[in-house]
């Protein structure tokens, strides 16, 4: 009876002193063998490492981190080499699964996790469409300004000025559509942050108050409440 009870005991104290983590990243890299992958995210503007890992042959590995509400995160790769490779992903408390490869390590990347994250996707599929075009008529501009074609490229800039517009509304209606997303506040932060600030004070005014209490829902608030006291002061 005494040796079961001090096994208990023991369980105990172990069960215990293990950490719980609040975020668990699982992530495989096919055809990784050595390097090193670290966690990070931004603290008071800084890009910190919260978690690291050395590879040595297993491709499969975690990382931990504490997290207070939904936020960015970026999983990067130093592959030994002058080349490092990143992907950001939007992670909540729990378990997020990053499945990717050695070759195609930033670009092509399945993440399973968060519901924030499944917005950003959503978001990010029709911003590609966006910088694709973008890419296009850069392309076009520059051919223009080489055949000295001065009519092609005045029409290419205004083309290109009524895109970054087009991107600017779309941003705009989709974090006014998920206002009960983080994706929402952090949108108007990294996106369109320099906007007019009658749009950026209409995405701030609409979010819920889950997401107002957020860390991008605080910094948002923050940033329209900076710019309102500066057009004050003008």
């Amino acid at each position: 009876m005494k040796k079961i009870t001090f096994i208990f005991l023991a369980f105990l104290i172990a069960s215990c002193g293990k950490k719980e983590h609040d975020l668990v990243v699982k992530a495989h890299v096919k055809g990784l063998k050595k390097g090193t992958v670290y966690l990070k995210k931004v603290i008071d503007t800084n890009l910190v490492a919260v978690d690291s890992v050395i590879i040595n042959g297993n491709s499969q590995f975690e990382l931990y981190s504490d997290i207070e509400s939904p936020e960015v995160f970026y999983l990067y790769l130093d592959k030994n080499s002058k080349e490092e490779d990143r992907i950001t992903f939007f992670a909540d408390k729990g378990v997020t699964e990053i499945n990717t490869s050695l070759k195609t390590f930033a670009f092509a990347p399945k993440i399973n996790g968060s519901e924030q994250q499944k917005v950003l996707e959503d978001y990010l599929k029709m911003a590609s469409r966006f910088n694709n075009e973008n890419l296009e008529l850069i392309k076009e501009s520059l051919e223009a300004q080489k055949d000295g074609d001065t009519a092609k490229l005045y029409a290419t800039k205004k083309d290109i000025d009524n895109l970054l517009k087009r991107k600017y509304l779309y941003t705009v209606n989709f974090a006014l559509n998920h206002n009960n997303s983080e994706v929402s506040p952090y949108l108007a932060l990294t996106e369109i942050y320099d906007a007019r600030l009658n749009l950026l004070d209409t995405i701030n005014s609409s979010l819920t108050k889950k997401v107002k209490d957020s860390k991008y829902g605080k910094q948002l608030d923050e940033f329209v409440t900076k710019i309102k006291a500066q057009e004050r002061n003008q």
